[in-house]
């Protein structure tokens, strides 16, 4: 088994696009939560999202013909290129069939799959144009990637909701640990659009005005989008090209509640918390720092709450949510906590949870790190990652030593 580091961060979030100005976001507890611009939200009693309003595609592709891809497709690549730039990588000198994509997602081409269905409504199926038909397929995100950096390794798209990318992460460790790959882009993307908010909006799960998780007033998620994708590498061809890896990939944990579709289990969210930490080979008071999943729904962190508890016997590290600052980025959510536990060993800080007012007393003794970055020497740290299905995927990194 090969080491396998981190050594390139590409986000495109509404907190900042890019490696330094993502950072700057989550030091300053930036707030990405706006009202909606991207459809009509006439009687929506929900208005408000994480939209990217500033992402032009243009200025950071090379090679992708923006106009043949989907707005998902398009957060997936521009965010590998931007790992690529930022892990200095020169990918045309790696043979291109060492070099794979992973990429999670919940929605896949939401606002494709939203647009065909409007043209159909309203003007029958004669009416469909086969490109955006061709727009449609989830597995195009990975492709998108892919055809963007002209390389040939394995290509998948894994739709285990808003776990996927860390379970995207976990595919692509593998690959790169037992050397079928030397590099991995990996991550997640997905898109705000009208049918997934207003699905989110009829399960009663979406705040009014701010996402406040771990509060003892918490309302709610907020919808979000974006895409969020990372350069991993094995630490011997990290090292012989003079690279300065983020934090290492210690190993990961998956399963399954098998329980309900939408209700999480705190008993098996701690037992895939205690996968996680045996594969990685470490110890609960290891643990420096975890990221939440964090949705700010009163259900899903007081689960998330009282699987700390138990995985970690009572003694929980600081945890902080940054959905609080992103909103719900689905399949993108999980490799945006990565890339926030990688910035916390590297730059030696806690991202806040903002928004956070009130104690709440069933969880009198989570840190949420509130409000507040806050400076620290983290070694290890833990992501977590929870989906509908009962899918729960959690991701250990350590500092490079």
């Amino acid at each position: 088994m090969r080491r396998v580091v981190i050594t390139g961060l590409g986000p495109v979030s509404n907190i900042g696009i890019g490696a330094a100005a993502f950072e700057s976001g989550l030091r300053g507890g930036h707030n990405g939560i706006s009202a909606i611009t991207s459809f009509d939200t006439a009687g929506f009693p929900r208005t408000m999202a994480g939209e990217v309003r500033a992402f032009e595609p243009e200025p950071i592709l090379r090679r992708l013909d923006t106009a043949a891809w989907g707005r998902s497709s398009l957060f997936a690549a521009a965010a590998a290129r931007l790992a690529v730039r930022d892990a200095g990588l020169r990918v045309d000198r790696v043979p291109p069939h060492r070099v794979g994509v992973v990429v999670g997602t919940t929605s896949g081409e939401s606002k494709v799959t939203e647009e065909m269905g409007r043209r159909i409504v309203d003007h029958g199926f004669p009416a469909l144009p086969g490109d955006l038909a061709e727009h449609l397929p989830a597995g195009r995100l990975a492709a998108a990637v892919s055809e963007e950096l002209g390389v040939t390794g394995e290509s998948v798209t894994l739709a285990t909701a808003c776990s996927a990318s860390n379970y995207a992460l976990g595919y692509a460790y593998d690959l790169v640990a037992n050397g079928d790959a030397d590099v991995m882009l990996t991550g997640g993307a997905d898109s705000v659009c009208r049918w997934a908010h207003a699905g989110f909006v009829r399960l009663g799960a979406v705040a009014d005005k701010a996402c406040a998780p771990f509060d003892r007033d918490r309302s709610g998620m907020i919808t979000a989008e974006g895409g969020a994708m990372l350069l991993l590498e094995s630490a011997d061809h990290a090292r012989a090209r003079g690279a300065t890896p983020y934090a290492e990939v210690l190993g990961y944990g998956l399963n399954c509640d098998a329980r309900h579709m939408v209700a999480p289990d705190a008993a098996s969210i701690a037992e895939c918390m205690r996968l996680a930490h045996r594969n990685a080979g470490v110890r609960p008071d290891d643990i420096d720092y975890v990221c939440a999943h964090g949705t700010g729904t009163a259900a899903n962190d007081a689960t998330e709450a009282a699987a700390l508890e138990d995985a970690f016997d009572g003694r929980v590290p600081p945890v902080s949510s940054i959905k609080s600052m992103l909103g719900h980025t689905m399949g993108a959510a999980s490799a945006f906590g990565v890339m926030a536990a990688a910035l916390a060993i590297a730059r030696g800080f806690l991202p806040p949870t903002i928004n956070w007012s009130n104690p709440d007393p069933a969880m009198a003794r989570l840190d949420p790190i509130p409000n507040h970055a806050r400076p620290a020497r983290v070694r290890v740290a833990q992501n977590n990652g929870f989906a509908f299905g009962g899918n729960n995927a959690i991701v250990l990194l350590g500092a490079v030593s």
